[in-house]
């Protein structure tokens, strides 16, 4: 039987998409009778302060000073033939812990490592980012064995994280919620039973966390040059945090008959309801991993607008509309209104007697199954097993395996 001890982010971060993934690797792998243990740092100095600084560099001792004796602990129990698995690259300080035994790191996206190295202009980093971002690669490095959710992350992987893998593998993420096209009515009272309004004719949509990558700037300067030109846009929805500053100044610019409404932290079915209802979604992002909103919008047949910058154009498909990256130095308003080109004509593919693409959205749909996301994932872990771990100084064959 097959024994793995997963690594994982400490709840109190209060991260959401980390603690949703090791929780669905865990789910996923007891059901097939896997034996699964998740270890994560404990709150034992961060619960004693208030303060955020105080808090943040708590956290960091109870994560890289208490944390690894723990483990340390652990391991004197812990069988031979089991497997250790980083539910995150940026776990990378506690790599060094176990990296002689067998063991494979996930990578989701570089973002933060490339925004310390320069390589992402929008996103300046401070001195101690800096650091702390050395410290994940110096201990990512001791790995060799690697599983990326796109190609992209792949590649930023082996560029900017300086890796030297033996196994170096591209699967896609799988559906973590059975997403799929609601009927209207089905779609209006779900939105309704969760004190949405009802929008008859649909709204647009985006989805974002309010980082810097998602463009929520660029979001919202695209709606208003498509609302200008129309007499009665339809609303925009942003499930994301309630806007800053910046977006203020940007909203008292859009033209009376726009309206936009914020949301925050809407279950999966009414998420459902909402990509299902919406005429289409505004994904127009700088920078992702993997881009979950793409292929959730998409299964609820959702038109796509996004960018032709990777991973997005890897992740959202033949179904897509795609648009030019923002970047530094655009004209914000130019690139605005290009975009509203681009969107009014997606919109009219939709119409009846337009050329939307179902058959063709269904069929790519089908490489993000859950199932076969599993599989892959179990597939590389038993080649890893078998193979043993080695250290990293060792001279290794790298291979890149793509998803299907």
């Amino acid at each position: 039987m097959m024994r793995i001890v997963l690594f994982c982010h400490p709840e109190f971060l209060r991260s959401q998409s980390m603690p949703r993934f090791a929780n669905m690797l865990q789910s996923a792998y007891t059901a097939r009778g896997i034996e699964v243990r998740k270890w994560a740092p404990r709150a034992f100095f961060y619960k004693w302060f208030r303060g955020e600084s105080a808090r943040k560099w708590a956290g960091y001792v109870d994560q890289y000073v208490l944390f690894p004796l723990w483990v340390r602990r652990q391991l004197k129990s812990i069988p031979a033939d089991t497997l250790f698995v980083f539910c995150d690259q940026a776990l990378g300080p506690w790599v060094p812990l176990v990296c002689q035994r067998p063991h494979v790191v996930h990578a989701h996206d570089l973002l933060a490592l490339r925004s310390a190295l320069g390589d992402i202009k929008e996103n300046p980093v401070s001195l101690t980012g800096k650091i702390y971002q050395r410290l994940i690669r110096r201990g990512a490095r001791r790995s060799r064995y690697f599983i990326s959710v796109s190609h992209k992350t792949r590649d930023d992987l082996h560029r900017f994280m300086g890796v030297n893998p033996a196994v170096s593998e591209v699967v896609y993420n799988g559906f973590n919620y059975a997403y799929s096209r609601l009927s209207t009515e089905s779609a209006q009272e779900a939105l309704a039973m969760a004190g949405l309004p009802v929008e008859p004719r649909g709204m647009l949509l985006h989805i974002g966390g309010g980082q810097w990558y998602k463009n929520l700037r660029g979001v919202i300067a695209l709606y208003a040059a498509y609302a200008v030109r129309h007499l009665d846009p339809p609303a925009l929805w942003c499930i994301s945090p309630p806007p800053k500053a910046e977006i203020q100044e940007l909203l008292r610019t859009l033209p009376p008959a726009a309206r936009v409404l914020f949301r925050q932290r809407l279950d999966n079915r009414t998420l459902q309801a909402a990509y299902s209802h919406a005429r289409a979604l505004l994904f127009p992002s700088l920078e992702e991993g993997f881009g979950w909103p793409l292929i959730e919008a998409a299964a609820c047949g959702c038109p796509v607008l996004t960018t032709s910058h990777p991973p997005m154009s890897e992740i959202a498909g033949p179904g897509a509309a795609y648009i030019p990256r923002l970047q530094l130095q655009d004209s914000l308003h130019a690139w605005a209104d290009r975009g509203a080109v681009v969107l009014d004509r997606l919109l009219r593919e939709q119409e009846p007697g337009g050329t939307g693409k179902p058959e063709q959205v269904a069929q790519w749909l089908q490489r993000f199954d859950a199932n076969r996301t599993i599989d892959r994932y179990l597939m590389i872990y038993r080649e890893i097993l078998g193979a043993g771990a080695a250290p990293a100084t060792t001279g290794s064959h790298s291979r890149a395996g793509a998803a299907p």
